[in-house]
């Protein structure tokens, strides 16, 4: 049987797929689930491919986080992609439901962000701190309602935890996110941690293609629990 699998745009080079939340991008074995393994598996059964399935991941999401995964199906796609990444020439949007009411409508904000040591979690830092990685975003206001904004980020970098810790440090923590102080629960219950989601989506991917050089945007519709 076919995993199940939401593919939103897929060739011989590329395969966009939309991540459930509290489902890891990859996991080290697989008896670890992950988007990786599924994708790999959905695959294997597809194209009836014999033996290891080529899968170059050139970008992540937080376990908690939902939206567009991009994966490459040939080393040749893998290497251009990650080089597009990593050069700041992939565009991201991400949709959140934040805490409060965000003001003023849309803006930009920087910060220095460090990683903590020994832990998954990353800390508003001094310029000068050894270590600390300038993170700089655009933001828009979509929606407003009570107790809650919804809004649309455009990180210019991709610091780890980037848009949760700088939303938190400002007073409007992404619903769900307990690690960065949010007194809301959000989406599904769910009776351990580690399957806890927040309301944090990777809403759409613009991107070079890494074969014919066209730009494409990949967009992922959001879970039904949103509710906006």
């Amino acid at each position: 049987m076919t995993p199940t699998l939401s593919v939103l745009y897929e060739d011989n080079h590329c395969l966009a797929v939309n991540k459930p939340a509290a489902l890891l991008t990859q996991s080290a074995t697989e008896d670890v689930p992950s988007l990786e393994h599924t994708a790999r598996a959905y695959l294997k059964l597809r194209y009836n491919k014999l033996g290891r399935v080529y899968l170059g991941t050139p970008h992540r999401l937080d376990r908690p986080v939902s939206g567009v995964v991009l994966f490459a199906r040939s080393s040749k796609a893998a290497q251009r992609l990650a080089d597009q990444f990593r050069d700041r020439q992939v565009t991201k949007h991400y949709w959140a439901l934040v805490e409060g009411s965000l003001t003023p409508d849309e803006g930009d904000w920087e910060d220095w962000l460090l990683k903590v040591p020994e832990e998954a979690r990353t800390e508003i830092a001094a310029a000068q701190t050894p270590g600390a990685k300038l993170a700089s975003m655009h933001y828009r206001v979509l929606k407003r309602e009570p107790g809650r904004t919804l809004v649309e980020f455009e990180p210019r970098t991709g610091r780890s935890h980037q848009i949760r810790v700088q939303a938190a440090s400002r007073g409007w923590p992404v619903l769900g996110d307990a690690l960065y102080g949010a007194a809301t629960s959000f989406g599904p219950p769910a009776e351990l941690p580690r399957d806890r989601v927040i309301a944090l989506h990777a809403r759409s991917l613009t991107f070079l293609h890494p074969i014919r050089y066209e730009p494409l945007t990949v967009m992922a519709p959001l879970p039904d629990y949103w509710g906006v």
